[in-house]
This record gives C-alpha cells, sequence and structure tokens, in this order.
C-alpha cells in the first residue's frame, strides 16, 4: 500500500487472507482510491453470499491459515451481506454487480412483508401490495417465492392471482396454483385496484376511542409544494419561543437501500401542521428548502422536537448531499427519546412501568409507546409503512403524517406542565441521553480516537485497519470497548444463571421469571432497547422480532459463568474491579447509600437487632456463614472494593422509619451483629434496601473473570493500603 503496487499484484491474493482472518477494514485500505479494485472487491464478497459458496473450497486455496471458530464464523452470510451493503453505499458501487447479496436482502424484505400483512396484521392491502410490487420486479426467483408464501399465508386464489399476473413458469408453481389458475375466470384471476371506504378527514368513533387523535381540522394542515408557501411556513415557524415537532417520512427500503432520501419533511406548531413535500418539483432540492431547514435545524430561539432524531438527520444529509459539505451545528433540538428513556427508569424504579391501556395485537413501542403513556392513547401505525413518493397523498397517509409531528409537541407540553407527576427533573433539557444511546457522530469520534492511539502505539501500515469488530449494545460493530455499563440486555428464563453472574460484573440485566413466554423478551427489547439473551429454539423465534443484531444465543450447556465470559467477550466489555459488584444483585440497581460502621450500629440498637448479651463466637460464625459471605479470606495486595456506581447522599435514607424514597426499607435483619466489629463500611441498594459488605465473595469473583479482568496499578495500590 505504501509504495502503491496494488495494481501490480493480485487483489484476490492479497485480500482473500486479510477477509479470513478478519481484517476486512484493511482489505478496505487496501482497494482505497483504486475503483477497479473496489468493485472486484465488492464482487467477491458478493460471491461468498451465494447458496453455492463452501468456505472449505477458499480454506484450501491458502492451506497456511489457521483461523480461529471467531475467525470463521464472521464469513456468514448475514455479515457478508451486510459488508456488501456497507462497501457499496461507500465506493459508489452499482447495486446491479451484487445479484447474491440484493436478492437475499430482497428476500428477507419479502418475508417480513408477508408477517407484517398476514401475521401481525397491521399492515394495509395497499401498502402491502405497493411494496410487494416494488420488492419482487424483475426476479422471477422472487415471483417463484412469492407464489410460494401466499400458498401457505393466503390460499391458493391469491396464489394463483399474482403467478398470472407475473406470468409464473408453470414448472415452478406450487401444486395446487396451477389448477386453481384453471379454475377461475380471467376477472377472478385480475389483481383489482383495492377498493377500500371514502377516505375522510374524521375516523370512526371505534377508531377515536383506540387510537390518539390529531386536535386540529383539515384546514389546519398545509401541504407545501411551492416557494410561496415554503415562505408562510417559514414565517410561521421561525418565531422567537416556537416549540415545533418535527418528523420526517421516507419509502422504506426493507434493507434494500442503505440510507433513505426523505419524501416529506413535517413541522408541527400548536395551532397548525406543515408538510413540505420534497416529491414536489418546485421545492425538493430547491436552494430556498435547503436554507429554511438549515435556518430551522441552528435557530436557537425555536424548541425543535423530535424522537430518535439521528435516523432522520442521516435521511436529510442523504437527500441534501450540500448540509455534508457544510455540516449543520444542531441547536436548540430536544430528542424525546432521552426523554422517554428517563420516564421508563423511574417508573421502573419505583413501581414498575406505568399502568397503561393495553389494546389488542402487538405491544406498543417507541413513540406511540410514549403518546400511550403520557396521553393515554397510542398511534395508528398503519400507514408507517406506505410508500412515501406516490402523488398524491391520501387523506389517510396526510393525516398520519401530521399525528406523527404534533404528538410530539402535545408530548412536551404536557410533560413540562407538571414533570414531577412523571417522575422527571423541572427541566426536561437537561435529561442526557444513555451511554446505549449516544450518537452516531459521537460512536465515530471514539472509534477515530481508538484507531488513532492504534497506529500511533504500532509500527508499520499492517495494522492500520486491523480491527476486531464487536457487537455493540446498539445493535452496530465496533471496535472501541465498552463499560459493563453501557450493555443492557434482557435474559430469557433459561439463562438466569448467566443474567446473576452478568449483573454481578455491574451489567444492566433484566431477567424472565420461569413463568414469562419467550416472546416477553422481545417485547422488553423493543420498549428499552435491549438486547436479547437466549438458548436453543426460542432463538430463531425472538431474532424475528428484533432488529439484525439484538438476539444472541448461547449454549446452554455451557456453565453460566463461560457463558458469562463468552457475553462479555462478544461484546468488547472492558471490565475492570470497579465494576464488580456494582450493582445489586437482587434488583438490578447501580445506586447505593455507603454508612460507616457507627450509623449501621446505631440502626440496629433502635431497631433492637442488637442483643445486650454478646453470642458466643462459634453462634455468631454460624450465623455470618449461613447468611453472608465475611471477609475472613480477603486476598492482600489485590484491588480494593470501589464500585463504579451512583452514589446516593445520607438524605435520602429516612432517618426514623429506615426507609427510602421509593419505598424500601433497609434490611438491617440480615446483617449479623457479631459483624459489626469486623466490617467497617456498609453499602445500601436504594431501590430493594438490601445490604452489602466486601467480603470473601469480592475476591471469588475477582478470580472468576480475572482472565478479562482490567486491573490497573491504582487499583492495587489502593488495596495495599
Amino acid at each position: 500500500m505504501k509504495l502503491g503496487l496494488q495494481e501490480e499484484l493480485n487483489m484476490e491474493q492479497m485480500c482473500v487472507p486479510l477477509i479470513l482472518m478478519d481484517k476486512l477494514p484493511l482489505a478496505e485500505a487496501y482497494v482505497q482510491d483504486h475503483a477497479d479494485l473496489q468493485e472486484r472487491l465488492i464482487r467477491l464478497l458478493d460471491s461468498w453470499c451465494s447458496p453455492d459458496f463452501n468456505l472449505e473450497d477458499v480454506r484450501r486455496q491458502f492451506p497456511s491459515l489457521s483461523l480461529s471458530k471467531h475467525q470463521t464464523d464472521q464469513i456468514q452470510p448475514k455479515l457478508l451481506i451486510r459488508h456488501v451493503f456497507r462497501l457499496m453505499e461507500k465506493f459508489s458501487i452499482d447495486p446491479g454487480l451484487c445479484v447474491n447479496a440484493v436478492y437475499k436482502r430482497k428476500l428477507d424484505s419479502l418475508r417480513f412483508l408477508m408477517y407484517k400483512r398476514f401475521g401481525e396484521k397491521n399492515m394495509t392491502e395497499e401498502n402491502w401490495r405497493d411494496h410487494v410490487q416494488v420488492t419482487v420486479e424483475g426476479s422471477v426467483d422472487l415471483q417463484v417465492v412469492l407464489v410460494e408464501l401466499l400458498v401457505k399465508h393466503s390460499g391458493l386464489k391469491a396464489a394463483a392471482q399474482w403467478a398470472k399476473h407475473y406470468n409464473v413458469p408453470r414448472d415452478r408453481l406450487p401444486i395446487g396454483v396451477w389448477d386453481t389458475m384453471e379454475t377461475l375466470s380471467s376477472s377472478q384471476l385480475e389483481i383489482n385496484e383495492v377498493c377500500s371506504p371514502l377516505d375522510l378527514w374524521l375516523t370512526p368513533p371505534s377508531h377515536q376511542l383506540q387510537f390518539y387523535q390529531l386536535p386540529l381540522d383539515q384546514q389546519r394542515v398545509h401541504m407545501v409544494e411551492n416557494s410561496e408557501q415554503l415562505q408562510l411556513c417559514r414565517d410561521s415557524v421561525l418565531q422567537a419561543g416556537r416549540v415545533v415537532g418535527v418528523d420526517m417520512e421516507w419509502r422504506a427500503g426493507f434493507g434494500t437501500v442503505s440510507t433513505q432520501r426523505i419524501s416529506l419533511i413535517q413541522l408541527a406548531v400548536k395551532e397548525r401542521v406543515f408538510l413540505l413535500d420534497l416529491c414536489a418539483p418546485g421545492l425538493s432540492h430547491h436552494s430556498l428548502t435547503v436554507n429554511f431547514i438549515r435556518a430551522l435545524l441552528t435557530n436557537t430561539s425555536v424548541l425543535k422536537l423530535g424522537y430518535g432524531m439521528s435516523g432522520d438527520l442521516r435521511s436529510l444529509v442523504a437527500t441534501w448531499p450540500e448540509l455534508k459539505e457544510e455540516p449543520l451545528e444542531f441547536k436548540g433540538v430536544l430528542d424525546l427519546l432521552h426523554v422517554h428513556q428517563q420516564l421508563q427508569r423511574c417508573w421502573r424504579g419505583r413501581t414498575g412501568p406505568r399502568p397503561v391501556e393495553v389494546n389488542e395485537g402487538p405491544a406498543e413501542k417507541g413513540l406511540s409507546l410514549l403518546v400511550q403513556q403520557v396521553l393515554g392513547k397510542p398511534l395508528d401505525k398503519t400507514e408507517q409503512l406506505s410508500n412515501w413518493e406516490r402523488r398524491p397523498l391520501r387523506t389517510g397517509q396526510v393525516r398520519y403524517a401530521a399525528i406523527d409531528a404534533y404528538c410530539l409537541v402535545d408530548v412536551y407540553l404536557t410533560l413540562s406542565a407538571d414533570p414531577k407527576a412523571f417522575g422527571l427533573p423541572d427541566d426536561l433539557h437537561s435529561i442526557k441521553p444513555s451511554p446505549s444511546t449516544k450518537s452516531d457522530s459521537d460512536k465515530k469520534a471514539k472509534e477515530k480516537r481508538k484507531q488513532t492511539g492504534r497506529r500511533g502505539r504500532q509500527s508499520g501500515i499492517g495494522r492500520t485497519g486491523d480491527q476486531d469488530e464487536r457487537v455493540r449494545g446498539n445493535g452496530e460493530r465496533h471496535g472501541a470497548s465498552i463499560t459493563p455499563q453501557e450493555l443492557r440486555v434482557v435474559c430469557d428464563n433459561m439463562l438466569q444463571g448467566l443474567g446473576r453472574y452478568l449483573r454481578c460484573v455491574g451489567v444492566d440485566v433484566l431477567m424472565l421469571e420461569n413463568t414469562d413466554d419467550h416472546k416477553v423478551a422481545a417485547q422488553i427489547a423493543r420498549n428499552e432497547g435491549r438486547i436479547i439473551l437466549t438458548s436453543g429454539q426460542p432463538f430463531q423465534t425472538l431474532r424475528s422480532q428484533v432488529a439484525e443484531g439484538r438476539c444472541l444465543t448461547l449454549d446452554c450447556s455451557e456453565k453460566a459463568r463461560d457463558q458469562a465470559l463468552r457475553v462479555l467477550k462478544h461484546f468488547n466489555v472492558h471490565l475492570t474491579p470497579s465494576d464488580i459488584f456494582s450493582r445489586c444483585q437482587a434488583c438490578n440497581n447501580d445506586e447505593y447509600l455507603k454508612l460507616p460502621r457507627e450509623d449501621m450500629t446505631q440502626m440496629m440498637n433502635k431497631r433492637g437487632l442488637i442483643q445486650d448479651t454478646v453470642p458466643k463466637q462459634e453462634d455468631w460464625e454460624a450465623q455470618c456463614d449461613a447468611q453472608v459471605d465475611c471477609n475472613r479470606s480477603r486476598a492482600p495486595g489485590g484491588p480494593a472494593f470501589t464500585p463504579h456506581c451512583r452514589w446516593a447522599p445520607r438524605s435520602a435514607l429516612d432517618a426514623h422509619s429506615f426507609r427510602f424514597s421509593g419505598g424500601a426499607e433497609v434490611q438491617l435483619e440480615t446483617v449479623p451483629p457479631g459483624l459489626l466489629p469486623r466490617i467497617p463500611e456498609y453499602f445500601i441498594c436504594t431501590r430493594c434496601g438490601k445490604v452489602f459488605w466486601e467480603g470473601s465473595h469480592f475476591d471469588r469473583a475477582l478470580a472468576q473473570f480475572q482472565d478479562i479482568l482490567n486491573i490497573s496499578d491504582d487499583d492495587t495500590t489502593a488495596r495495599k493500603h
């Protein structure tokens, strides 16, 4: 690479060993600035996505390579397809060159559409039909699969209609479809336009009772299609003190397109909603439109509300590349996703999630769940997957788009009126994003610093791209490590032992009860942004219900400790002694109150738990062994017990009732009186009241995770003193 010899060497001979050794970033660097090599690299990866691909044939070409199981696990279709699509976008390669990867993505999209239409039943016939036609267009293989899936989900008549529509060859039709085609008349085989009732602005009463409704009439929802209408929108929105709900819509690509281009931008204020039609010729690439959006997003006097805005902003840059040339500095923006996460944490910290009315069908999630929890009713999401590029928009689409933006304003004003009623701080802007929802720019900056440091430490160029990618808590793959607190998981009820081990080292773990159905894990994962840890048969079902990379299966025959080590290594968790027991083993809380021995003794005296007569030595030692893990086997010179947790002030505990503000009472009866002379400090969980202290169990935990534990000189020095 340094000598610029790429054109003189065989690309496959250079890059295939790198890919096999899980060093694809180095192969990417090798073909950088060489368009023909970039195309050949992507073609190579795409050929490995073929059903006929055999890894052993490739390995035989490089017999000297000794590959680990982790390295061979990376050469599997799902990961390879992800790399192909990423490189297609990075190098601007025509998707037509990647037939295997594109076919597999479209096949997955088709199956997803069938699930949405016939499984969840929350996708209209019109939306489903439009997306299916785009997905299978031009591919006989996909059209055959469509007919096969329709036989399974809808019946022979629907399968025969679509088979006739695409003239699927008779020899490729499932059994019974051709016979059905023979018995039906030409008119019966036609796929007619969907005949829906008149789409009125006001929805039926049953719909109004079930879903959140827009509190504006149709005249207050304005389509913006030209520069004059845009100026009226600008004058209304760019006013000091305005609160503006911002949302964007684009045609769903179902994974076949890396970044979507926006079709509609919704801007909602208290009294009206503006819908900027970016498909209108006079608006989409007009400089006035770009300048208006730039002015809006950088205006400090206008509060912009969104929900999960990072995806919207990525699509915004894809729509208008000029925004990348002069990057936006977002000001006055509040992402209600972060507020929602804080809301969930507050309610879990009290008595569980706030009770809400649960409708039939799939559990609410995302913005719909927030609207349900704050305003009482969820959103109707049946138009979410519409074809937003088709014009004119139907009334139902216009209504849905307006509601999606206006509900942000409604939620914000409701929360701001009485934030304490929802367990939130007075200033909603003070809420910071949780570590698992850092922005893409934060992640990229962190990764860049990581790579820069690595290059500074290593000699030569051969290690520049040598990144051991790991699956991050957000489902993406990054080289940088994460802390245990950044990893948020839900353990299936078959892996409760694993959950206890992970909680022991500070991972945020929720565990299903023995009586819970497996699908509860998927509901929790979607609602709270957690990763599912499961084992065995449920993996296939759970994986299909969450985003890609957010479900991990473990070998149930392994011991819980070995499973925990596997999870920590898989997610590249940077474990330190301060993470051990930094979270309550009983309730998963990460906030402790630290009390000295004198205060603990005084509290136990007030409760009458300390007798006037001291028990015999052997009696209190037996009591200690039965209830606790005492510290008689402390390892000298090891790391000190300084948990990485949140510390509650002394005022958090009521001096008379010995209760915390959440209602938990200190479990004083679990502390053996004979332990008081020996233990100088006690740690009390503020959520459940359980009492902890440093003992031999801490040293045993250190020993169990010593293979991946990162111990600094400061840790050992503190322990020696």
